[in-house]
């Protein structure tokens, strides 16, 4: 996985790529951010699929309070889970416009695959005018 942190950097990345970020949030002390990384990120697959599709940016939570807090709000706006891990997708000018919380490498029960999730969220993408009506805007570090 190619990961960067939050700050200028990833979003002119992503800029440059038209490509919209990935944001995880997670925490050590999380057990589901733990087994997030171990099964979702360090699966070849996945972590080639974003690669190819996203700028990925992970940021601690205990790091980053205030934009966790900025995060949180965003996705409780928008009617998506707020918890830990927080999974944000988020165009290179700073709108969140798709959100979930732990989304394993495999389908199981009723939780959604991270490659489903990240396949509609590119197709979101796709959909400026959506974005502009349905989305909130970030406060971003330049």
């Amino acid at each position: 996985m190619d990961w960067y942190p939050w700050g200028v950097e990833a979003f002119n990345r992503a800029k440059e790529l038209d490509r919209p970020i990935l944001l995880d949030v997670g925490a050590i002390w999380c057990p589901w951010c733990s087994l997030m990384d171990r099964d979702t990120y360090t699966n070849p697959e996945t972590a080639d699929y974003i690669n190819q599709h996203f700028v990925a940016v992970k940021v601690d939570f205990d790091a980053s309070p205030k934009l966790v807090a900025q995060l949180q709000r965003a996705q409780a706006i928008l009617n998506r889970p707020s918890g830990l891990p927080l999974t944000s997708f988020i165009t290179p000018d700073g709108r969140l416009y798709f959100g979930a919380g732990y989304l394993p490498s495999e389908g199981k029960g009723d939780k959604q695959s991270f490659k489903n999730a990240a396949e509609q969220a590119l197709k979101e993408y796709a959909n400026k005018q959506k974005i502009n009506e349905e989305s909130f805007q970030l406060e971003v570090a330049k």
